[in-house]
């Protein structure tokens, strides 16, 4: 299979699908080297984990120029590496603290003590999407080998450079041998993985996202997904419009908006909202296209030349209903790669794609509205329920506000934080995914089988006493 280079426009790489014989036996030799890694102690796993992490670091020039050539982009790469590392450090920091093993008496029967035991899942499928291909192949993974599962990684096939060097440095750690591994391949291979392995995540579309559901329940193994957002925004008319306007335009158009937290809807209050667009336009019109390999420019280009034409279909679809463009709008063409620059929208409403469907690019548009009540009926008028966020100087307002939206995360007087941070427990509504939370103690606990043991340390009861009248 030839893969695109985003920046070129050129096929300069091939990966070789991997056939179901090929998927099977992987998995069977993840089984059986589980078995050895479940026997660890966790604290044994923990130095394992963080050999991985120094091994990352010392071939760390490797692997970013392998995901620079996979996304286009080389500073986001480095930060994208860093972020790994210090996910490895939480895990392994934190997962300890999730351990109870103290003994119990129960509430019910007085001298009945209960004791906890936790199986990990033998083998984890892994189903990653291309827009942070290795951080977001290990976000899942991480905790599930700390909780002693073995892990196979079924990598984007758009963004599948960074695997070979990733392979050399785990290669190099002989406990991680067939605990963590690889299968190559398009969608095929990644629906032929989940019938094999014991528990899959999946981080990707909603249309996919159905689909790995509908099958891990053929196969009845439990599913972490993961899925698309159209994330919103509402500008209070207290807002401090600066920092409103810095913290949209980041969280808009960071990673050139291919990121699931990304701000897609953006309501404003009436009287405020003029100056809102004034504002940001201004901000956007100064981004530049990172065209060099100085890293001159802060927006690198689309990596999936798909995701360029429903960009692209979403404005057009926007301006033939009446939309106003006040910077960007055109899909463009450097160096063989498809670029947009921050794009600003205005007079948009929600019979309109761009309001309504992910776009997944540094698209802005804004809405107005009138009232509190109207502001939070339009951000929960949507199939998804990822994150939001919500401005306004009025604190206890926003938080009111905040409680009210139907979505797993909201940023509070700044916008993307469900990206920065990590320690609290979190859950998607509606479409944007299903299953346990991938933040704090859940994120961990849920690879693990949870067994009770209880114990008796009285007497027993005999039939006859059951029946006693």
């Amino acid at each position: 299979m030839k893969i695109r280079n985003p920046k070129t426009g050129d096929y300069d790489f091939k990966i070789e699908i991997a056939q179901n014989t090929q998927i099977i036996d992987q998995v069977e030799k993840s089984r059986i080297a589980q078995k050895n890694w479940a026997k660890k102690k966790l604290s044994e796993r923990i130095l394992v984990l963080q050999d991985f992490k120094e091994g990352i670091k010392n071939n760390r020039k490797e692997i970013i120029n392998a995901l620079s050539i996979d996304t286009g982009r080389n500073i986001i790469s480095q930060r994208e590496l860093d972020g790994l590392c210090g996910s490895i450090d939480r895990w392994c920091n934190s997962a300890p603290l999730f351990i109870d093993d103290s003994e119990k008496v129960s509430e019910s029967i007085p001298y009945i003590s209960i004791k906890k035991h936790r199986d990990p899942f033998p083998v984890l499928g892994v189903i990653s999407p291309w827009n942070f291909p290795l951080l977001l192949s290990f976000i899942d993974a991480i905790p599930a080998l700390l909780a002693g599962c073995a892990v196979i990684i079924k990598p984007s096939e758009v963004t599948p450079r960074f695997v070979d060097p990733l392979k050399k440095t785990i290669n190099k750690i002989s406990e991680l041998e067939d605990i963590i591994s690889f299968v190559m391949g398009d969608g095929s291979t990644g629906a032929s993985l989940i019938n094999f392995v014991d528990m899959i995540a999946f981080t990707g579309s909603v249309a996919t996202g159905k689909k790995v559901a509908q099958s891990a329940a053929k196969s009845f193994i439990p599913a972490c997904l993961e899925l698309g957002g159209k994330d919103p925004v509402i500008v209070m008319d207290d807002s401090d419009l600066e920092r409103a306007t810095t913290s949209i335009l980041r969280a808009s158009t960071v990673a050139t908006g291919q990121a699931c937290q990304s701000l897609e809807r953006i309501y404003v209050d009436k009287s405020i909202h003029d100056d809102f667009i004034n504002l940001i336009t201004k901000k956007s019109m100064k981004l530049q296209l990172n065209l060099s390999e100085n890293d001159d420019g802060v927006i690198g280009p689309l990596i999936f030349e798909k995701q360029a034409e429903i960009i692209s279909n979403h404005i057009d679809d926007a301006i033939n209903k009446g939309a106003i463009i006040h910077c960007g709008g055109k899909i463009e063409n450097h160096l063989g790669g498809l670029w947009i620059k921050p794009t600003v929208i205005s007079n948009v409403n929600h019979n309109m794609d761009i309001m309504t469907k992910e776009t997944f690019g540094p698209i802005m548009p804004i809405m107005i509205f009138n009232t509190i009540e109207e502001a939070i009926n339009l951000a929960n008028d949507s199939k998804y329920g990822l994150s939001g966020a919500i401005f306004s100087r009025d604190e206890d307002q926003a938080v009111r506000i905040a409680e009210r939206i139907n979505c797993g995360g909201m940023s509070i007087n700044d916008a993307g934080l469900t990206s920065m941070i990590f320690e609290e427990e979190k859950n998607t509504y509606k479409d944007s995914g299903m299953g346990p939370s991938r933040n704090g103690a859940e994120g961990f606990t849920r690879f693990y089988r949870k067994k009770a043991l209880f114990i008796n340390r009285g007497d027993v009861i005999s039939i006859q006493e059951m029946y006693k009248k």
